[in-house]
């Protein structure tokens, strides 16, 4: 896949423009060489990023298409993006998700009027794999490797540079890659001297080890409270593109996403997920350098058992 282009990104904004939130900068004092911003998209409607993507995807699909209704493989979060808008085009909405997907997720996707298809792990990945599963009809939304996807995801990376033009590093979670690519697009597209780091968790990190073999290789994958990044390996298809425009790699342990989500919520006043902290958690690690450091909070949908222990400094 070629880099998604500044026209593309722009054209992507146009659509969402009063659809989605421009998500504040919000800055957090006290980093030594860290000057911390952080880019909350869980304050969207759906408390995450994904509603730009999906809402990108449905606008520019042919209305014939999805007669039959849409469908997305997602653990949560696309799932209540393309969920959304399904209800407000008026049409069907169906999810595979993962066996293990949070309850928390699991009801948003119910409330917003969509039926969940649960399946294994294993079945699950692969529906990612082939672009859709057989069994299930409709326009199928990829949450990660679609192009429309991908250039209503950089709408976050667009906002960024727009309201922090001296920003010198980007830090941005790593699940499919759908979320870190676009933003690399936008920033690297404006401001080309921009780093952009992807964050993985300890229990998988794909495009870590893939960047070292210079090549996609599949890692074990073990389950988490972190449960909106850590895939089995590198798609294929994003391979190209993640290689191209993704500056490295910061992986974090669970106890350091613990630790930024209990940070998130006492010194900003923000929810984040397992997934949504690990970009604040390798901002804080000591890991990066300095500079002017914008990180993506790209969700806040967490358990309520799983955030109340973790705020009492325990880990899940």
């Amino acid at each position: 896949m070629e880099p998604i282009t500044l026209a593309e990104i722009k054209a992507a904004a146009d659509r969402l423009r009063g659809h989605v939130v421009h998500t504040p900068l919000m800055r957090i004092e006290g980093y030594g060489p860290i000057e911390l911003w952080i880019k909350p998209e869980s304050l969207q409607p759906i408390g995450s990023f994904k509603l730009r993507g999906a809402g990108n995807a449905l606008m520019l699909a042919d209305p014939d298409g999805l007669r039959d209704g849409v469908v997305t493989a997602s653990a949560g979060n696309m799932a209540q993006g393309v969920a959304w808008w399904a209800r407000r085009m008026g049409i069907p909405c169906r999810v595979i998700v993962p066996e293990r997907a949070p309850r928390t997720k699991i009801d948003a996707i119910a409330r917003l009027g969509a039926e969940s298809i649960p399946v294994p792990y294993d079945r699950w990945w692969r529906t990612l794999v082939e672009g859709g599963h057989e069994d299930v009809p409709g326009f199928f939304v990829h949450p990660v490797s679609e192009r429309s996807v991908i250039a209503g995801n950089a709408t976050v990376g667009l906002e960024i540079l727009e309201d922090l033009p001296a920003v010198d590093t980007i830090l941005v979670p790593y699940g499919g890659g759908g979320l870190a690519t676009g933003v690399a697009c936008a920033a690297k597209a404006i401001r080309p001297g921009v780093k952009v780091l992807a964050c993985e968790v300890e229990t998988a990190a794909p495009l870590t080890a893939s960047l070292a073999a210079d090549r996609p290789v599949a890692v074990d994958h073990q389950a988490s409270f972190v449960d909106g990044i850590g895939g089995k390996s590198v798609l294929a298809e994003m391979w190209p593109l993640a290689r191209a425009v993704i500056d490295g790699t910061v992986v974090v342990t669970l106890r350091e996403i613990a630790d930024a989500i209990r940070l998130l919520a006492e010194r900003a006043h923000l929810v984040a997920e397992g997934a949504g902290a690990a970009s604040v958690a390798g901002a804080v690690s000591g890991r990066i350098g300095g500079g002017h450091v914008a990180c993506v909070l790209s969700g806040a949908n967490i358990d309520p058992e799983t955030f109340a222990t973790i705020l009492a400094g325990d880990l899940p």
